[in-house]
């Protein structure tokens, strides 16, 4: 596999002054990133996140995208009013959008991959809230070249604690402070409020050369100070101690250190033939075969293998059906292959998907139920093997295709929050006009997937895409939208659990 070498940019996004849509309230702001194929075709690639009651949002979540010297890259940035949960933007209030190209912006390249991971807690912070206390979070802000500062990291918000504990958090350190160890930089701790009108606790300046000397027996402390109570109380001492238990400096591999050090991405299909896809002769159906020989699923096994057969050394993907009746017994299966040989369920290739999907239809009886989780954790039962390696050398990806109607919701959300612990990662392309509600709720980016039980998820391992967004976009668009977040996945397990790639120098 040939990979081609290019440069990536970081890009931080703010507004200010936002159309307020809402009545009661102030407008709830994303920012969507689209990028553009040709002419008036655009497709979305990532989302900010959404922040609460706000006209001039400062986002923390950066877009970071590919750059191309030699090509025009058109961007557009949608800014939408979100009050609901679905992922479609059309149901959203529209704020306004801008266009533009890559080389028209400031953005910021990415030449360091070292990041710093924190621990840290504060103590005896100032009480902002008259019911209650404070609900402290803490902003880390770099100085621009202009002498701006630039909001770089927000951390989670702790409810109701004058002595806060956050969770361990990452920063790039070419975000914190462009790599420069005596760069100031500067950090807030603000009392969230729920209507938007965050209070500020108290700032404090430091450096990465300081930071640096924390460590649990030793932390590193700063004082929070308000300038405003300073100037108005004599006696003013401080709003409160935040306190740096750790700041360990570490290197993260990239995506393409795995892929180019020998990690293997291992690909399977998944392919919906419940009842409520139609039957399959009729034009109506989602797995009828136009007369020149595609349909939506087609399309997605297309689009999607195409690209990431690339990242697989032999080529042969396992592909399974499920809701479907099957021969000699007319049983229901929800796991069955595709080329019915369970002893050997692998396609050759894109292509060897393709036909074993048009010579598995005619075969078979579409019914049901729609149930996700038998698949999910066969794939994930190969994944749980691949934990003993010492190395990242196996990674597993399941592509399902549906038609959106899921019976076993319960079962599924266990099967992902089972499988979030495990190399894997699943794209589900819903065909068709259903409701995806589901699919939704599945994709965890309006946060963690919980189990029936309340377990979260410990990290987002599931993208749904509608397929009906991309009917006329170009072939690419579709597989640029569903493996936009595996690179990120990818990097993400295999940091977590600190597996290097198998022909990584320092393996060796």
């Amino acid at each position: 596999m040939a990979a081609q070498c290019v440069t990536k940019v970081e890009l931080s996004i703010s507004c200010d002054n936002l159309l307020d849509t809402d009545v009661v309230s102030k407008s709830d702001p994303l920012c969507v990133l689209f990028l553009n194929t040709s002419g008036q075709q655009w497709y979305e690639v990532e989302r900010t996140e959404r922040i609460k009651n706000c006209l001039s949002p400062k986002f923390s979540k950066t877009f970071i995208i590919d750059y191309y010297f030699e090509v025009v890259q058109k961007l557009k940035f949608g800014i939408y009013d979100i009050d609901n949960k679905t992922i479609e933007l059309s149901d959203d209030d529209f704020l306004g959008e801008f266009e533009c190209t890559l080389g028209q912006i400031s953005a910021e390249e990415i030449k360091d991959n070292r990041v710093v991971v924190f621990e840290m807690e504060a103590r005896k912070l100032d009480n902002k809230d008259l019911f209650g206390k404070s609900d402290p979070y803490l902003e880390f802000h770099k100085q621009t070249s202009d002498g701006n500062w630039l909001m770089v990291h927000r951390t989670e918000v702790i409810k109701n604690n004058l002595n806060p504990v956050w969770r361990p958090f990452k920063i790039s350190l070419n975000s914190l402070c462009y790599g420069d160890m005596d760069k100031t930089i500067k950090v807030e701790c603000y009392d969230y409020d729920s209507d938007g009108s965050h209070d500020l606790i108290g700032t404090f300046h430091t450096t990465m050369t300081k930071l640096k000397e924390a460590s649990r027996s030793s932390p590193v402390e700063f004082e929070c100070i308000n300038e405003k109570k300073r100037q108005k109380k004599k006696s003013y001492k401080n709003s409160g101690v935040v306190s740096v238990k750790q700041c360990e400096i570490i290197v993260e591999c990239t995506f393409l250190d795995y892929i180019m050090g020998g990690c293997q991405l291992n690909f399977t299909v998944g392919v919906d033939f419940t009842g409520s896809n139609g039957d399959p002769r009729s034009p109506n159906s989602l797995h009828y075969i136009s007369p020149n020989g595609v349909n939506e699923y087609l399309t997605a096994i297309w689009s999607v293998g195409l690209v990431i057969q690339d990242y697989d050394a032999d080529k042969m993907f396992p592909a399974f059906g499920f809701g479907a009746q099957i021969p000699p017994q007319w049983q229901v299966s929800h796991e069955f292959p595709m080329n019915f040989n369970p002893s050997n369920p692998y396609c050759n290739g894109v292509q060897g998907v393709v036909d074993a999907y048009r010579t598995c239809l005619p075969k078979i009886r579409l019914y049901g139920p729609t149930n996700f989780s038998p698949i999910i954790n066969h794939v994930a039962s190969f994944a749980a093997v691949a934990t003993q390696q010492q190395t990242a050398s196996q990674y597993f990806v399941l592509l399902i295709i549906t038609d959106g109607v899921i019976t076993d919701l319960d079962e599924t959300r266990q099967a992902i929050v089972n499988a979030a612990k495990l190399p894997m990662s699943i794209i589900i392309v819903g065909v068709g006009g259903a409701d995806f509600s589901a699919m939704e709720f599945l994709d965890g980016d309006g946060g963690s997937l919980r189990s029936p039980s309340g377990e979260a998820a410990i990290r987002d391992i599931v993208q749904f895409v509608p397929f009906r967004q991309f009917q006329n976009a170009p072939k690419e668009a579709l597989a640029q939208c569903v493996l936009a977040e595996i690179p990120q996945q990818v990097v993400g397990y295999f940091n977590t659990y600190k597996l290097l790639p198998p022909k990584n120098p320092a393996t060796k």
